[in-house]
């Protein structure tokens, strides 16, 4: 299981997890988006799968879903990758011109076994339209404090491999780099479409 399971990182994410919930009310666009104002986000410099250097001011003018994992998660990875990809998808058919304007970013927060290689094949797997980025340790985590995202090693399982806990928070950015909203990835991928129809003009 690598949902959170420490106190440390329930009171890291404590505050943009409480905001959601402005997400889910029914309110129109209109009104201030949930995660307004909110230190989340913000410049990077990591790797994407063929070797080339990504930083966030790349994606300038673009929405942009960023979410941390790792691609040896058991369970909830793949998950919330497989309703972002599927609610993208269903927006896509819906409003191309909107899904046209939004780029999932994959992170990873093992770069220890998550190459630049592995990252991309993760990635592809859900979709051809997420970007899979990895790091050095320090680039990975000086990039998870800057989101607000917890994770840390778990303990070593039979077979020598280890999970990881982290916080399974999916971001929506705008295309200042603001932080939008959460996505609802626990609610299904047609929440997902919901939420992103909402908040991308």
């Amino acid at each position: 299981m690598n949902r959170i399971n420490k106190p440390s990182a329930i009171r890291s994410v404590a505050i943009a997890l409480s905001l959601t919930l402005a997400a889910c009310n029914g309110a129109a666009p209109a009104e201030e988006p949930p995660l307004a104002g909110a230190s989340i986000g913000g410049d990077f410099t990591l790797t994407n799968s063929k070797g080339e250097t990504v930083r966030w001011g790349d994606f300038a003018g673009k929405y942009r879903i960023v979410y941390f994992g790792y691609t040896f998660c058991p369970d909830i990875c793949p998950t919330d990758m497989q309703r972002v990809a599927q609610g993208l998808k269903e927006l896509k058919a819906a409003d191309p011109d909107k899904a046209g304007k939004i780029v999932p970013i994959f992170i990873t927060i093992d770069p220890d076994r998550d190459t630049q290689a592995v990252v991309g094949e993760f990635a592809a797997a859900f979709s051809p339209d997420i970007v899979g980025l990895t790091g050095t340790p320090e680039q990975i985590a000086a990039t998870a404090k800057t989101f607000k995202v917890f994770h840390a090693k778990g303990e070593t399982q039979p077979g020598g491999g280890y999970l990881v806990d982290h916080s399974n928070i999916v971001y929506l950015f705008g295309p200042d780099g603001a932080p939008i909203a959460t996505l609802p990835t626990d609610k299904g991928a047609k929440a997902v479409a919901a939420e992103l129809d909402r908040w991308v003009s």
